[in-house]
C-alpha cells in the first residue's frame, strides 16, 4: 500500500485540472496513490480526468449525481484512501514539486503530530502570483508564519481556533487518516465551515506542525459583489454554529473569552446592521451569537460604531461624486 493517498475532489474546474494533477504526479516523493473524484461536473472535467486514467497510480471515481457538499466528497475520498496519510488537493490549486517530500517526514518522525500544513501563496484566475494566505489575530506581535513550528494542538485550538481557522486551504494540509476517522470525518451538514471544525478536531488529538516554505498555491477566484454577499450572509449562521462547537471542545479560560466574543462580534454585528439581511436571518444570527456570548450587547458597541462609520464614509464618497463637476 502507498504511504500517501492524494484525493482530488473536482467540480467544474476543467481549466485548472491539468496543472493540478501534473503538480501531483510530478512530486519528488513518489510513494502515493491519486484518487480523482468528480462531482458530476458540467464542463470538460471528465474528458480531462480520463486522460490520466491509464496511469497505474490513478483511480477515477465519477459521481452520477452532484453530492451538494464538498465535505461529502472529502469523506468519500478518505474512505477510498489506502495510504496512512491523506492529502486533499483541491482541484483548482497546485503544489510545489517538493510538497510531499517536505511534509511526510514530519509525520513519520513525530507520531503525536496529527496534521501538518504549509504556507500558501495566493494565485489568481489568470495565474498571477499574489501575497500569502494568512490569518492574523489582534494580539500577534510578530509574524509567526515566517518559521516552521510544532506545537501543542489543544492549546492552539483554545488560543486561535476558537475565533477562526488559521488553516486557510485544505490543499496545504497532510493529515493522518487514522486521526480523520477518529474525528468522525468532515461534517457533511456544513457547506462553508466544515474545514474549520475538522482541523479543530484534529488539533485536539495531539500536536500540529507547520512548514513556512510556500509549497501550496491557493487559487483565489474573482466573484461578483452579489455572490460574495450571498456567501457572507449564508455563512454567518454556520460560522457561529461551528464557533460554539469549538468553544465547547476547547474550553478556553474565562479571561480569554472576552477576546473570543470581540472577534466574533466583528462578524455578526455588521450583519445585524445590514439592510440587505432579512429580519428572519437576523433573528437566527442573534440567537447564534447569544449561544456564544451570554452578553452580546457588551461586545457589539465597538463593531457597531465601526460599521456606522464605514457607512457614513461610503455615503460621503458618493455625495462627493455627485457634486463634483465633471471635467471636459
Amino acid at each position: 500500500m502507498p504511504i500517501v493517498s492524494v484525493i482530488v475532489p473536482n467540480y467544474n474546474h476543467a481549466r485548472f485540472l491539468r496543472q493540478r494533477i501534473d503538480s501531483i504526479l510530478g512530486q519528488t516523493f513518489r510513494d502515493f496513490e491519486l484518487v480523482l473524484l468528480d462531482d458530476c461536473s458540467t464542463d470538460d472535467s471528465r474528458t480531462i480526468l480520463q486522460e490520466y486514467a491509464g496511469d497505474s497510480r490513478v483511480r477515477l471515481e465519477l459521481n452520477e449525481a452532484n453530492s451538494g457538499s464538498p465535505f461529502k466528497q472529502w469523506n468519500k475520498g478518505v474512505r477510498l484512501a489506502t495510504g496512512k496519510y491523506v492529502w486533499i488537493a483541491e482541484s483548482d490549486d497546485y503544489a510545489d514539486a517538493h510538497f510531499l517530500e517536505r511534509m511526510v517526514p514530519v509525520l513519520e518522525e513525530h507520531l503525536s503530530v496529527q496534521f501538518i500544513f504549509c504556507r500558501s501563496r495566493c494565485v489568481g484566475d489568470d495565474g498571477q502570483l499574489q501575497g500569502f494566505a494568512i490569518t492574523t489575530y489582534p494580539e500577534d506581535k510578530h509574524d509567526r508564519w515566517s518559521a516552521d513550528f510544532r506545537v501543542n494542538g489543544p492549546e492552539e485550538c483554545r488560543k486561535y481556533m476558537t475565533r477562526a481557522t488559521y488553516v486557510q486551504n485544505a490543499s496545504a494540509v497532510l493529515f493522518r487518516k487514522s486521526a480523520y476517522k477518529r474525528a468522525g470525518g468532515a461534517d457533511e451538514s456544513l457547506r462553508i465551515c466544515g474545514d474549520w471544525k475538522l482541523w479543530s478536531s484534529l488539533m485536539l488529538m495531539g500536536e500540529v506542525a507547520y512548514v513556512a516554505e510556500p509549497l501550496n498555491y491557493f487559487r483565489i477566484h474573482k466573484a461578483s459583489a452579489l455572490n460574495k454577499f450571498r456567501l457572507w450572509q449564508g455563512g454567518i449562521v454556520e460560522w457561529l454554529q461551528v464557533a460554539r462547537w469549538v468553544l465547547d471542545q476547547a474550553a478556553p479560560s474565562d479571561d480569554f473569552l472576552g477576546n473570543v466574543y470581540a472577534y466574533h462580534a466583528n462578524l455578526w454585528v455588521p450583519a445585524l446592521l445590514s439592510m440587505e439581511v432579512p429580519w428572519r436571518a437576523k433573528g437566527e444570527i442573534l440567537r447564534r451569537a447569544r449561544a456564544i456570548d451570554p452578553h452580546p450587547i457588551r461586545s457589539a458597541a465597538r463593531p457597531a460604531l465601526a460599521t456606522v462609520r464605514r457607512k457614513i464614509q461610503r455615503h460621503l464618497r458618493e455625495l462627493r461624486l455627485m457634486v463634483t463637476p465633471s471635467r471636459m
